[in-house]
């Protein structure tokens, strides 16, 4: 097939069939602008092996007119059948790409007279070849979409899979992955990740934890208003890592936790074992309550889980205050004893 160049300025009516002006564009960048912009036109594949048969058949300097007959061009495309040609055609004609130069007995040849003047019947592909730039930008611009749908669908699945490692039982996740299964436009997209950004920080994922994530001094304070005073972080600098915690203080102080157990927790070795079965039914994914004991060590991790049980609905999302208190950046502010003892004066008082 011949990669040929054809001049839009020629595409008058063929009036000077043996020059090519000095204005040249390549037919076959406008070909493939066009087959790039198809789904604009509601054109098929097989609109578009047509055309490419019917431009394969121009020569340069010889016009923009295809004489080829149409048994020629259906064996070109493939074999198609002629009544395929003529609705292809047709469909091109009222796109207005193709114009038909019919001579009076539809035969396909060109005519000149002695001064030099030729006269072409057949399909003229002088339509397309002036739409260029129009075809040109319209390509250009649904590359450039499909560009930026990649782009913000990255940007959805890289969030998602933060957010699946912070609480991989959130219901939004299955809801965004099922919606991305679509094809959907740039606004959908944009819609989604959206949807995703508000997602990510009402469950305060480790890449942004908000400021609510504090620890309660006593019932009555809420999670989410409190701050510790400056006597209360000097109590919690001075306990930390000094003073042990007995099993029997956390489990007689936690009994909401305690309430669970089928068995009476006699030591560490229990305690772990039962935080490790409270963990998954409090939204914390098995791998993270793995991490945090490999990283502020099993005691302080197990304690994590029964203190916030005790604490209860003052806690706003479990997998995020754990995740904060025990990997993120508050996990060195975390000091179980210190707890232990508010909640049980806490417990004392309201007997």
């Amino acid at each position: 097939m011949a990669f040929t160049k054809l001049s839009i300025e020629a595409a008058g009516a063929d009036a000077s069939c043996g020059s090519t002006p000095a204005s040249e564009i390549d037919i076959w960048t406008i070909f493939r602008a066009l087959r790039d912009a198809r789904s604009v036109f509601g054109l098929r594949p097989g609109h578009i092996q047509t055309l490419q048969a019917m431009l394969s058949f121009l020569k340069p300097g010889h016009g923009e007119t295809v004489f080829a007959s149409n048994n020629s061009i259906c064996q070109r495309v493939g074999g198609i059948d002629e009544r395929t040609l003529r609705r292809h055609i047709n469909r091109f004609v009222e796109l207005g790409f193709i114009k038909r130069n019919d001579s009076s007995n539809r035969k396909r040849y060109r005519v000149r007279s002695s001064g030099g003047e030729c006269i072409s019947y057949g399909l003229s592909l002088a339509p397309l070849l002036q739409r260029a730039s129009e075809l040109i930008t319209i390509a250009q611009e649904m590359e450039n979409n499909r560009r930026d749908r990649i782009f913000v669908r990255k940007q959805i699945l890289t969030k998602l899979a933060h957010l699946e490692e912070h609480d991989p039982n959130n219901t939004f996740i299955n809801h965004a992955r099922k919606t991305l299964r679509r094809k959907l436009s740039l606004p959908e997209y944009r819609a989604l990740l959206s949807d995703t950004d508000a997602e990510c920080q009402s469950l305060s994922t480790p890449d942004d934890p908000p400021e609510t994530m504090q620890l309660p001094a006593n019932d009555g304070q809420s999670v989410r208003h409190q701050s510790k005073s400056d006597e209360e972080k000097k109590d919690l600098d001075s306990n930390v890592g000094k003073e042990a915690l007995k099993p029997e203080l956390l489990t007689s102080v936690c009994d909401q936790a305690t309430a669970f157990a089928t068995e009476k927790l006699r030591d560490w070795m229990d305690i772990e074992a039962h935080a490790r079965n409270l963990a998954p039914m409090m939204g914390i994914h098995p791998e993270t309550f793995e991490k945090a004991k490999k990283t502020v060590g099993t005691q302080k991790a197990s304690c994590a889980i029964f203190i916030m049980l005790q604490l209860g609905q003052r806690i706003r999302d479990f997998g995020a205050y754990f995740h904060s208190i025990t990997l993120g950046q508050r996990q060195t502010q975390f000091d179980p004893v210190s707890l232990i003892k508010r909640l049980s004066k806490t417990n004392k008082s309201l007997a």
